[in-house]
């Protein structure tokens, strides 16, 4: 037998496992899913803040990289480097 055959069944024979043991595992239970909170608590919460954008005092530098990425550093930053997100 040449290597790459060797391999193939090699790959076979963990594959042949794998469903062996796939097939004999006892059936899992699912976790009990908590009750709904009632509807009155739902509309007294406050909605989430927006993501946290930067306000027109807080530019950032802009700067962007080879694959379109911009700083999010403050605007004239010190740093040499950047952060790209």
């Amino acid at each position: 037998m040449s290597k790459m055959d060797n391999l193939r069944a090699m790959r076979e024979a963990k594959y042949a496992e794998a469903q062996k043991r796939a097939g004999s595992a006892p059936a899992r239970s699912r976790a009990a899913v908590p009750p709904a909170a009632p509807a009155a608590k739902k509309s007294a919460e406050k909605p989430a803040p927006a993501a946290a954008e930067p306000s027109a005092s807080e530019e950032l530098c802009g700067h962007r990289n080879m694959s379109g990425r911009t700083c999010t550093r403050e605007a004239g930053h010190a740093a040499k480097s950047h952060r790209y997100s």
